[in-house]
């Protein structure tokens, strides 16, 4: 039995080092805190990483026997299978990373690389045309000036669920809503009515320069942008309800 769990560690070493390197890719880069939380990313990809870490290296224990003829044939087929479902696997969780966060009018909003509506790439600028893959970007987007986009465009947020966060084509820098963003701050004391006292106290010691904040919408719960509000600049993303 001792080549059987040799190789059975093996392989279960090089799952573990390959997951590991999974989990620094989503937490760390695509899905930083707390977006993993806000996504609710968390649960499916540690289920998808710990089937995939745990049954290639059980097969091999089940398969493995140094005198079997097909040995390596099923040793290869063991190690594609859980290549395939690790592509899979990470690939899904790609196509739900944050790409953009959007302020939009009075909050921001997190849009997934998924729903981006493609449909006006070409009209975007060309910094917006890609959905980033180095973690998410901060963009803001404006209304259309023209009365019939603008028809069009409610038409499509109630019916077909496009709305301006969706909508590269009408991206710009977040710095060109600078004033929107200062005029719809809000203090920071108005956070103590969603969240324990003590937490939020917590929370803004480690962001000392951040003196007003806004809303996230997010798929799984929102959260909360701290700001700068004199520069309308973000300090950072933090785990506070924005309301009840």
């Amino acid at each position: 039995m001792k080549p059987r769990f040799r190789a059975f560690l093996i392989h279960l070493v090089g799952s573990i080092s390959l997951g590991l390197l999974a989990v620094a890719l989503v937490f760390l880069v695509w899905y930083p805190a707390p977006l993993h939380r806000a996504v609710g990313v968390t649960a499916i990809f540690l289920i998808l990483m710990g089937v995939d870490v745990v049954i290639g290296p059980v097969l091999t224990l089940i398969v493995f026997n140094p005198g079997k003829k097909t040995l390596r044939f099923d040793l290869t087929v063991i190690v594609i299978l859980q290549i395939i479902a690790f592509g899979y696997g990470i690939s899904t969780v790609a196509e739900g990373r944050p790409a953009w966060l959007v302020f939009n009018v009075d909050r921001f909003d997190l849009t997934r690389a998924y729903e981006i509506d493609d449909r006006r790439l070409n009209e975007a600028q060309p910094e917006y045309r890609t959905a980033p893959w180095f973690g998410p970007r901060w963009v803001s987007a404006r209304t259309p000036a023209d009365a019939e986009q603008r028809n069009t465009l409610t038409f499509e947020a109630v019916f077909a669920g496009v709305d301006l966060p969706q909508r590269p084509d009408l991206y710009q820098p977040l710095a060109a809503e600078a004033d929107a963003l200062r005029q719809k701050a809000h203090p920071l004391d108005l956070l103590l009515r969603y969240n324990p006292p003590d937490s939020v106290k917590a929370t803004l010691a480690k962001w000392p320069n951040a003196d007003a904040w806004l809303p996230m919408m997010a798929p799984a719960k929102p959260v909360t942008v701290l700001l700068r509000k004199d520069s309308a600049e973000v300090m950072a993303i933090v785990d506070l309800k924005p309301w009840d």
